[in-house]
């Protein structure tokens, strides 16, 4: 499945191309997208005593019609219920003409659980809540427990933003055209599109490459060409070294978790920078993993001095104070260029809030790759006039954060979002509840550092580190901790680094 995302807007620019160039016109086009969901419909739900169609004024009620002429074709027993006339002159118009099925007035419909409807009336371009008959409708198949299939995107979804506009339909699949849009992937927006069908239509994917999609469904072909290849005649310092900070002597273990997913992420030497008072606890918990007494900024420049690491990791079980935040920021400003990357993650995210912030972003501009790792609760707080509730599309908030910041932004949640400095970004399809323990975003944070520490940009760093965290989630299964996420990175990547015959395992030679 191609992977761009595009906007409502974006998609809407797509038809019109597709429209002037040819070889379909518009009802043409509205034709094969009707055509498609009733295929959907007629596969999904075969054994369907009668299907109801609702069509509201504009184009996707257009494709409303044309599913219900299609279905009838068929020989289904169709029923299609109209919210208003469709838009004179408009293809829907024609479509509507076209349909040998009279509707009724969209008020008087009341589905039962076994009906199976068809919801045509607003596509992903939404923009205001939907009211009155509209409404109703809605409400009515959600309380009776109807079978939708959506077209396009369920009714009362912004397919920019997957909110929900005062009510929305929960739809058992919802057949979309050409490209997903970014409603369908963003909580709640993905929930309630159920099975989500890509149909083509007659548009080609050139076309599709001049609207400039930025966003994408974050999937290996989108970062696969940049995961780093050992040579044969490389050495354990040649593979990456990242350095990650210990908490005190009661919080050891996030950054032993990082530790270890940077390690299983590849990179050939892992030392955690330890504070003196936690040198005891860490080293009876580390064999393959280096130790080193950190006690403040004049260790960590002895250290990147003699080590030269290619990627720190900062923030696991670290306290969320002041004298984290300075720390930070000095760091960030010692590491300027690309020598060595950097990803921020946990409390340092928090301690950075307020007063460092600003000396943070502007270190960061001059620095080489840093991620930031923040859940929607650090991000509030590191960028509060960003928040949810004053811009409501998560893409659009990690995309400003990354702006803002320099870095790129992994924020987290079951919808994932990865922004870039430079405007690209990508939603995340693979997460998985099971990622919803403590720790677990510690051992993502240090997958990161692993990617960055072997060379990868931090923009698909983050990417193949959160579809990696996800997948190796999904191999453990049910009784996941966070200190099964490491090892059950090595099936994931031998996905990515298959073994030649005869050879040991990826990692044991």
């Amino acid at each position: 499945m191609p992977e761009e995302i595009l906007t409502p807007a974006q998609m809407a620019e797509v038809d019109s191309t597709a429209i002037a160039r040819g070889p379909f016109d518009g009802p043409r086009l509205m034709a094969n997208a009707g055509s498609a969901v009733a295929a959907a419909v007629t596969a999904r739900h075969p054994g369907a005593a009668r299907v109801d169609v609702l069509c509201g004024p504009g184009n996707n009620g257009g494709d409303g019609y044309v599913v219900a002429a299609e279905l009838a074709r068929r020989g289904v027993d169709v029923a299609v219920w109209a919210s208003a006339e469709p838009r004179p002159g408009s293809d829907a118009e024609k479509a509507a003409a076209a349909c040998p099925v009279a509707p009724w007035p969209l008020a008087d419909f009341r589905p039962s659980n076994d009906s199976v409807v068809v919801d045509a009336l607003y596509g992903a371009g939404l923009s205001k809540p939907v009211e009155g008959v509209d409404a109703a409708a809605i409400d009515h198949c959600n309380a009776a427990g109807a079978t939708v299939v959506a077209v396009d995107l369920p009714s009362g979804v912004s397919g920019l933003t997957g909110q929900v506009l005062g009510t929305a339909f929960r739809a058992a699949q919802t057949v979309t055209f050409v490209r997903r849009k970014p409603g369908h992937l963003l909580y709640p927006g993905r929930e309630l599109c159920g099975e989500v069908i890509v149909a083509a239509i007659g548009i080609a994917d050139a076309v599709v490459g001049e609207a400039g999609a930025t966003a994408f469904a974050n999937a290996p072909d989108l970062w696969r060409g940049r995961l780093p290849h050992p040579a044969v005649d490389t050495h354990k310092y040649r593979r990456g070294h990242v350095g990650v900070f210990s908490g005190s002597a009661a919080a050891t273990g996030a950054a032993r978790l990082a530790a270890m997913g940077a390690a299983r992420a590849g990179a050939g030497a892992v030392t955690v920078l330890s504070p003196g008072a936690a040198l005891a606890v860490n080293a009876m918990h580390l064999t393959s993993i280096m130790l080193r007494k950190t006690d403040g900024l004049a260790d960590v420049e002895a250290f990147l001095a003699d080590r030269r690491p290619s990627a720190l990791v900062y923030g696991p079980g670290l306290s969320p104070d002041a004298a984290t935040a300075a720390l930070l920021v000095a760091l960030v400003e010692r590491l300027a260029g690309p020598g060595c990357g950097l990803v921020v993650d946990a409390s340092a995210i928090t301690a950075l809030a307020g007063a460092h912030a600003e000396a943070f972003f502007a270190a960061t501009r001059g620095a080489g790759e840093v991620v930031l790792t923040p859940h929607e609760g650090e991000f509030a707080r590191l960028f509060p006039d960003l928040a949810a509730e004053n811009q409501p599309s998560k893409l659009e908030r990690a995309r400003l954060a990354a702006a803002r910041s320099g870095a790129t932004v992994i924020l987290k949640g079951a919808d994932t979002v990865i922004a870039g400095a430079n405007g690209r970004a990508a939603i995340n399809a693979n997460g998985t509840p099971l990622l919803a323990t403590a720790g677990s975003g510690d051992v993502l944070a240090g997958i990161a550092g692993g990617f960055l520490a072997q060379g990868m940009p931090g923009f698909e760093a983050a990417c193949a580190a959160v579809w990696m965290h996800a997948e190796a989630a999904r191999q453990v299964g049910p009784g996941l901790i966070a200190e099964d996420l490491p090892l059950a990175l090595r099936p994931v990547l031998r996905k990515f680094f298959p073994v030649p015959a005869g050879e040991g395992s990826f990692g044991e030679r």
